[in-house]
């Protein structure tokens, strides 16, 4: 099955956040790094509705899985 190709800031919008480079950038800075330890659904910047979008897409390799591993990977960088 071919999954689409999301770019980063659709993600950003389809969690219902600023989208634009800076406001990417920004939450990006301000919610990392994640501790090594904790999967990025259970992150604290995420609200519930978020965090579930995340596990889904984690869990079931949806179509969005590609753009999530991107932000796990973003995440983690000091």
């Amino acid at each position: 099955m071919e999954h689409p190709d999301h770019a980063f800031s659709e993600l950003f919008e389809q969690l219902g956040l600023a989208s634009d480079a800076a406001s990417i950038k920004r939450f990006i800075e301000h919610n990392s790094p994640l501790p090594a330890d904790m999967e990025l659904p259970n992150a604290p910047c995420w609200n519930e509705g978020q965090a579930e979008f995340l596990r889904e897409a984690i869990e079931e390799d949806a179509d969005w899985a590609e753009v999530v591993d991107h932000l796990d990977v973003s995440m983690r960088k000091a």
